[in-house]
């Protein structure tokens, strides 16, 4: 018994000796390797920071070298170059993380999503589709989804681009409803195009089905009656827009006109437009209303008093030059040019204005060619902003 006590009494100190000498070591190496790797990672920070990122990719390569399984200097160096356009070698970082088998399924996601995006930056849409598609059932569905319907949308794939909304839809992710609608309307607009005007009829009542208080659908419909020669169905759809979407009818204020004309449904038409008008004036249902009182017994002269009309409700440059047209100045002589002026002068205020990047056009766009933004033009002039 005592012999064990004596050796215990001995093994004490050297095992705390030794403990103390394996600590020593383990703080020199933690050392060492502090000093090594993040001395480079920490100048790639501060190359970022002050915007220099040649320096910074540079100081990555080398952290990367120094620890080749540091995955976050991976992501880092990978989103450097997709920044700087780069998109071949970001590609080959990414693709070199997706092939490590000691990845993490969180980091695989990440870096399977950060593939994609090289893929869509570098405008390689087949291989970013693919890349999008692997992320189904990941934290990155969502986004991947999003992206998804850019690139069938820019491919004009609506078919596509109609069931991945309407995944997403089901997946809470938004209301895609309207933009389904307008995926319809896009694939009866090329069947028409082709003469198939039943079929188009079919998708264009599917749409006004799928988004009922979306006002295109319905426009469309009036404008594939007029085309059939059925006037009275095109009159009929322009009423429901009217009710089911009045901010959309300055845009079909012209063709009401015209058919409810060529149908003998002009009375009908003018109690229509003018009660619209009188809720909301409006540029393009003052110049329906001009046109429908001008084709009457009124006569062309004492249907521009709306143009008067129209300017007591805001200053218009444009209501105040078409009712100038009419005018008998005093020096008739020179109302040619200062008429040409003036409609020179109202061109740029005619136009239709995205309102979420501001790009500007003589048409109305359902979908803005600009930044591709679905509604963002007001069914409103840009005086009328």
């Amino acid at each position: 018994m005592e012999f064990e006590l004596s050796w215990i009494v001995l093994g004490l100190p050297l095992a705390f000796a030794l403990g103390w000498f394996a600590s020593r070591l383990d703080l020199r190496q933690m050392r060492e390797d502090s000093r090594r790797a993040p001395k480079a990672y920490f100048k790639g920070l501060n190359y970022l920071l002050n915007e220099q990122q040649d320096q910074a990719i540079d100081a990555f390569i080398e952290a990367v070298q120094s620890d080749p399984d540091t995955t976050e200097l991976h992501f880092a160096l990978g989103n450097l170059f997709r920044r700087r356009g780069e998109y071949n070698r970001a590609v080959r970082v990414h693709e070199h993380l997706l092939s490590r088998g000691d990845l993490g399924r969180a980091d695989r996601d990440r870096a399977q999503h950060a593939l994609a995006l090289d893929f869509l930056k570098a405008g390689l849409l087949d291989r970013a589709e693919d890349a999008l598609l692997r992320l189904e059932g990941s934290p990155f569905e969502s986004q991947a989804r999003m992206a998804l319907l850019a690139i069938y949308e820019r491919s004009r794939d609506w078919a596509r681009a109609s069931d991945i909304a309407q995944r997403m839809q089901d997946a809470h992710q938004g209301d895609f409803s309207t933009r389904q609608a307008h995926y319809l309307c896009e694939q009866a607009l090329a069947h028409a195009a082709h003469g198939e005007l039943e079929a188009a009829r079919t998708l264009f009542e599917q749409a006004v089905a799928k988004a009922p208080q979306a006002g295109r659908a319905r426009i469309e419909l009036a404008r594939l009656a007029q085309r059939m020669g059925r006037d009275a169905e095109a009159l009929e759809h322009l009423r429901a827009l009217s009710e089911a979407a009045p901010a959309a009818l300055p845009l079909a204020a012209a063709l009401l006109a015209e058919t409810a004309a060529r149908s003998g449904q002009a009375s009908l038409a003018h109690t229509l437009l003018v009660r619209h008008y009188e809720a909301m004036p409006s540029l393009d249902l003052v110049q329906a209303i001009v046109a429908l009182e001008s084709a009457g017994e009124a006569g062309a002269a004492q249907a521009r008093h709306w143009w008067l009309r129209h300017l007591d409700h805001e200053p218009s440059l444009v209501a105040a030059t078409q009712w100038l047209a009419g005018e008998t100045l005093g020096r008739q002589q020179h109302h040619p040019q200062v008429q040409g002026a003036l409609e020179h002068a109202c061109k740029p205020l005619t136009r239709y204005r995205c309102a979420a990047c501001g790009f500007e056009a003589r048409q109305h766009f359902w979908q803005c060619p600009g930044c591709q933004s679905w509604d963002s033009y007001p069914a409103r002039r840009v005086e009328e902003l």
